[in-house]
């Protein structure tokens, strides 16, 4: 894996817990915005917030998609993940999980261990 590609996945994985946030605080304020009068809307003041934070998800996504040759069903599960609640959580679990086993990869081929 190249120093570029990590970087893209590296963002993606950094985007995507603040994202995954985001989208559940938001859920969370607009239920209750709806179901109590209190008088304050947060959710107001989320939306944008959450809607920054989802656009550079999907740029980061896009990027990610380019450089590391994801397959469709791959990428599409990534997209997914920006979209479900919580989903976030597993983007970053999976995409650190990824970029450990390259890691590995990388160093067992450079001491000669495997052909991998």
């Amino acid at each position: 894996m190249d120093i570029k590609t990590a970087s893209a996945i590296r963002r993606l994985r950094l985007i995507s817990v603040p994202e995954g946030i985001s989208w559940l605080v938001l859920a969370t304020c607009t239920v209750i915005k709806y179901t109590v009068d209190s008088g304050v809307d947060v959710a107001r003041w989320l939306g944008p917030i959450h809607g920054v934070l989802f656009i550079l998800y999907v740029l980061f996504w896009l990027d990610a998609w380019n450089r590391t040759k994801w397959d469709r069903k791959t990428a599409a599960w990534y997209f997914a993940y920006s979209i479900i609640p919580g989903g976030g959580f597993v983007a970053e679990r999976r995409l650190h999980r990824a970029s450990q086993d390259a890691i590995i990869a990388a160093r067992a081929r450079q001491e000669g261990i495997v052909n991998a």
